[in-house]
C-alpha cells in the first residue's frame, strides 16, 4: 500500500519550535538536580535513603507509565494527552520547589514522572503526525532529540547560576514556562489525532505493565548500586515473571494496551533492541566520564559541565546531521559507521589514566558521543515510521521504554563491572594502617574514600586518595573496553538487519 506523504508547512515547523523549547527546558529542569540535591537534602533534612528516593522515583514512574501513555495518547488524543500532561507537569514542578519536607518532594517528584511519561510519547507521535514524509520527519525528530541534549548541556551551568543566587527551589521552576508556552500555543499550532477504533484501555493490562517494569528497573538500579543480593535476583524474576504473563493477556486482547504485532516488522524489532544496546553500552560512560572528573580530577561541577560540553555538542551536530546524511546513506551503513566512531572513543576511554591530562578524556568521550547520533536519530524514526499511524503514540513509548531499559541495565551489568574492578584493586592495595571501618568504606566505593581520607593524617590520606583513583580509572577503562567489544557486534547486528531500510525512498528495500 503506498503511503501518500504530505510535505509539513509553517505551522508544522512552529508547532515543532514549542516541542522543542518545552523538551529542552524540561531536560534543563531534570539534569539540575544532582546539583541541587545537596542543598535541599540539608534543608528539608532528607536522609540518605529519602535522597536516593527523590533522585530515582522519577525514573521509576518514567518507565513505568511510559507504554501506557504512549497507548492512551492513541485512544483519547496525543495532543489532548500531551497538554494534560504538560499541566500535570507544571503543576508538580510547583509542588517539587515549594515541598516543606522529603516525603512531599519524592511525591511531587513521582508526579513529575507519570506527567513525563505523557510527554516523550505523545510528542513522537505528534511529529510523527505533522510531519509524514520520512525525509521531514527524521530531521524533526532530530532537532527534538538535539533540544533535549541541549538541555542536558546547559542544565548544570544554569543550575550553578541559580543556586549561587537563589534557593534550591528555583531550579524546580524551569520548567513551568515552557509548559505554559506549550499549553496556549499547543491547541493552536499542534494537530489533534486519535484512534477511533482503539477500545477500551485493558486496566488489568495497565497494572501488570508496572507490576513487570518496576520490579525490573528498581532491582537493576539497586544491583547497579549495592551489588547482587537475594532481594534483587527476587524483584528481577518476579518482573520477568509477570512480563510474562502482560505477553500472554496482550496476545488474547483484540485491543492490546501493546500490539506484540509490532515486533514481527524486522525494521521495527531492530530499532528497538539497536536503541536498547546503544543506551546500555554508552550510557553508563557518561556517568562515569562524570564522576572521573568530579572524583578523580576533583574538579567543582561547573568546570566538570564545562569539560563536558564538547562531547555533548558533537553529540547535537551528530543528530542534526545525522537524517541529511542518510538520504544519501543507507542508515543501517550509517548507523553501522556511528558505531565504529563510538567503539573508536571507547578504546581511547579505555586508554584514559589516573595523571593523564584530560585531552585524551575529552577527545574519546566526544568521538563516542558522536558516533551515537546515527543510532539515537534514526531508530526512533524507524520505529515511528515502522508502526502504523493508529499505533504511533504506543511505537513512541516503546521506543522511550527501550532506552530507559537499557540505561538501567547499562548501570547494572557495566556498572556492577566497575564496581567489582575498584573492590578487588583496592583490597590488594588498600594501606593496613587504616582502620577496619574507615578500610571498609573506602573499599566500597572512590567516594566513601575520599570522605575517609579527609578525616586521616595527610600521608596516609594521600596514599588512599592515590590507590582509589587508580583503581576507580581503571575501573572505568575496563567498562570502556567491554563496551567497545560488545558495541562492534551490535554494530554488525544492525547493518545486517537493516539493510534493506532506504529512508531515502521513505521506504524499505525486500
Amino acid at each position: 500500500m503506498t503511503v501518500i506523504q504530505k510535505k509539513a508547512d509553517a505551522k508544522d515547523w512552529l508547532g515543532l519550535a514549542v516541542l522543542v523549547f518545552a523538551s529542552l527546558l524540561v531536560s534543563i529542569d531534570l539534569f539540575v538536580l544532582v546539583l541541587a540535591l545537596p542543598y535541599l537534602s540539608i534543608d528539608l533534612k532528607a536522609s540518605s535513603v529519602e535522597q536516593i528516593w527523590i533522585m530515582d522515583i522519577y525514573g521509576f514512574m518514567l518507565a513505568g507509565f511510559l507504554i501506557t501513555m504512549g497507548t492512551l495518547g492513541d485512544r483519547i488524543g496525543r495532543r489532548k494527552l500531551l497538554l494534560i500532561g504538560a499541566s500535570a507537569f507544571g503543576f508538580a514542578s510547583v509542588l517539587s520547589a515549594f515541598s516543606i519536607n522529603p516525603v512531599m518532594l519524592i511525591m511531587s517528584r513521582a508526579l513529575l514522572g507519570i506527567a513525563g511519561a505523557t510527554i516523550a510519547p505523545s510528542t513522537l507521535a505528534l511529529i510523527s503526525t505533522m510531519f509524514s514524509d520520512s525525509k521531514q520527519r527524521g530531521i524533526a525528530i532530530s532537532i527534538w532529540m538535539a533540544g533535549f541534549m541541549g538541555g542536558a548541556a546547559i542544565g548544570p551551568l544554569i543550575g550553578g547560576i541559580l543556586l549561587a543566587n537563589y534557593w534550591w527551589g528555583s531550579v524546580f521552576l524551569l520548567g513551568v514556562p515552557a509548559m505554559i508556552v506549550l499549553v496556549l500555543l499547543g491547541p493552536l499550532l499542534l494537530p489533534e489525532y486519535r484512534n477511533t477504533n482503539a477500545g477500551r484501555l485493558d486496566l488489568f493490562s495497565v497494572f501488570l505493565s508496572l507490576a513487570s517494569i518496576l520490579p525490573l528497573i528498581y532491582g537493576f538500579k539497586e544491583i547497579a548500586n549495592y551489588g547482587w543480593n537475594l532481594l534483587n535476583f527476587l524483584l528481577i524474576l518476579a518482573g520477568l515473571g509477570i512480563s510474562v504473563v502482560f505477553v500472554k493477556r496482550q496476545r488474547m486482547l483484540t485491543n492490546p494496551l501493546l500490539d506484540l504485532r509490532l515486533f514481527s516488522d524486522r525494521t521495527l524489532s531492530t530499532a528497538v533492541g539497536g536503541q536498547l544496546a546503544g543506551t546500555m553500552l554508552m550510557g553508563i560512560i557518561m556517568l562515569l566520564v562524570t564522576q572521573y572528573l568530579q572524583l578523580v580530577k576533583g574538579l567543582p561541577p561547573l568546570q566538570t559541565a564545562l569539560w563536558m560540553l564538547p562531547a555533548v555538542s558533537a553529540q547535537m551536530i551528530s543528530f542534526l546531521v545525522s537524517p541529511i546524511i542518510a538520504q544519501k546513506i543507507r542508515p543501517a551503513y550509517l548507523i553501522g559507521g556511528g558505531l565504529a566512531a563510538s567503539v573508536t572513543g571507547l578504546l581511547l576511554l579505555s586508554q584514559v589514566e589516573m595523571n593523564t591530562g584530560l585531552t585524551l578524556l575529552v577527545a574519546g568521550y566526544a568521538l563516542t558521543s558522536f558516533g551515537s547520533g546515527p543510532l539515537m536519530t534514526l531508530s526512533p524514526n524507524m520505529i515511528i515510521g515502522s508502526a502504523p499511524p493508529e499505533r504511533a503514540g504506543s511505537a513512541g513509548g516503546l521506543s522511550q521504554t527501550s532506552a530507559e531499559f537499557g540505561f538501567a541495565l547499562g548501570l547494572a551489568v557495566l556498572g556492577s563491572i566497575s564496581t567489582a574492578v575498584y573492590r578487588n584493586r583496592m583490597a590488594d592495595l588498600i594501606p593496613q594502617e587504616l582502620p577496619n571501618r574507615a578500610s571498609l568504606i573506602a573499599r566500597d566505593n572512590i567516594a566513601g574514600a575520599i570522605k575517609v581520607a579527609q578525616d586521616i593524617p595527610n600521608s596516609l590520606g594521600h596514599s588512599l586518595l592515590t590507590i582509589a583513583r587508580e583503581a576507580f580509572t581503571i575501573g572505568m577503562n575496563t567498562v570502556a573496553g567491554v563496551s567497545a567489544v560488545l558495541l562492534l557486534v551490535v554494530a554488525v547486528i544492525i547493518v545486517t538487519m537493516l539493510r534493506h531500510v532506504n529512508l531515502s525512498k521513505g521506504s524499505t528495500d525486500n
